[in-house]
Formats: C-alpha cells, structure tokens, sequence
C-alpha cells in the first residue's frame, strides 16, 4: 500500500525523497502560518527563523503537494528523511486531501502530515503568532545552516504560485520582508 505525504512548506518544492506520484491539492480545516521557530534550518538557537506549521481553523484550506510514495525502500527513506528534516515538528497527523477536480470527496484519504503543535513541553520552538512587521523582521534577520530565513520564505511564495496557489499570510510576509533594502530587486 502506497504512502502519501503532505508538503505545505519546503516540501512544495523540495521534498528530498523518491517518490512516485506528486499531486496539487488541499487539506480543509487547517491554515498554514509562520509560528514555529526554526534553530536548525532557516536559523540559530540564540535566533530562531520562522517556518510554517498548520493551524486548526474550522472552514480554513492549506494548499500544498502530495507525494506518493509506493515501495517499502522508499518508504523506509522517506520516513528516516523526514523523522530527520521535520524533527522539530512534534506531531504528525493524517487528513484527507481534496483536489479541484475533486473538491467534495477525497482525492486521497489518510495523507501523513508534520506538524508542529502549541504544545511547549513537546514543541520548545513553538513561537505563535506576532504582529506582520515583527515576523517579517525576524525572517528578514534569521539565518541558519539551510541558509537565509527570508529564502524559504520567498521560495514558498514561489512554489505556492507556480502551483496556481495564492496564501494571503505567505503574501503579506513576504510583501513586508520586500520592504527591507537589499530584498526588493533579489526576489
């Protein structure tokens, strides 16, 4: 039986694994937002980035890409890939993903999604919500082994638009990081 796995992040454009099939679509009733802190990839300990996690918002969708993923070897390096990648995200759940030409019954039932809960105890890098201007300074400023926090920012924007895909919170960020000086022609 096949796997899939949901990307609503770095994942849209960089999943780092094989995988057999890659399908556009939706989880419903999630929002993605930048509250979760980021001190191995996109930034340090002493000063987190801020990469997406999922919020539970009744109504809301979460546009993103599926990956499915058909052979026991390839599982096995996807989930070690991952358990590695996602480690800060302390949960992972499993929801239904919806598509355009399937917008009422699931396109495919069951899709693993990371995800990094409010939970302190289980998710120290947990950082919430902020006013725009403070999270877009903090992208701006943030910097981490993976490299430039405002990068993944930008190269979400990127790959959410190259998939018909406009998230008004991705927007609004990266419209404010824009603002800053040697962001406005780089992007």
């Amino acid at each position: 039986m096949a796997m899939w796995v949901f990307g609503y992040g770095s994942l849209v454009w960089n999943p780092g694994f094989a995988h057999d099939a890659r399908l556009v679509g939706f989880v419903r009733d999630y929002r993605r937002v930048f509250y979760q802190g980021s001190t191995d990839h996109r930034g340090t300990p002493e000063f987190p980035g801020r990469t997406v996690t999922l919020e539970h918002q009744p109504g809301a969708t979460c546009w993103g890409v599926a990956y499915k993923i058909s052979t026991e070897q390839d599982k096995q390096t996807a989930l070690e890939h991952l358990e590695v990648r996602e480690k800060q995200y302390d949960e992972k759940i499993y929801l239904d993903l919806y598509t355009d030409s399937s917008p009422k019954t699931p396109a495919v039932k069951n899709v693993m999604v990371y995800l990094a809960t409010t939970n302190k105890q289980s998710n120290q890098n947990y950082l919430g919500p902020a006013p725009l201007e403070e999270m877009a300074k903090q992208i701006y400023l943030a910097e981490g082994p993976s490299g430039p926090n405002k990068e993944y920012l930008f190269k979400l924007e990127d790959a959410l638009n190259k998939i018909g895909v406009v998230d008004p919170h991705v927007q609004d960020l990266a419209n404010a990081v824009r603002k800053y000086p040697d962001t406005a022609v780089s992007c």
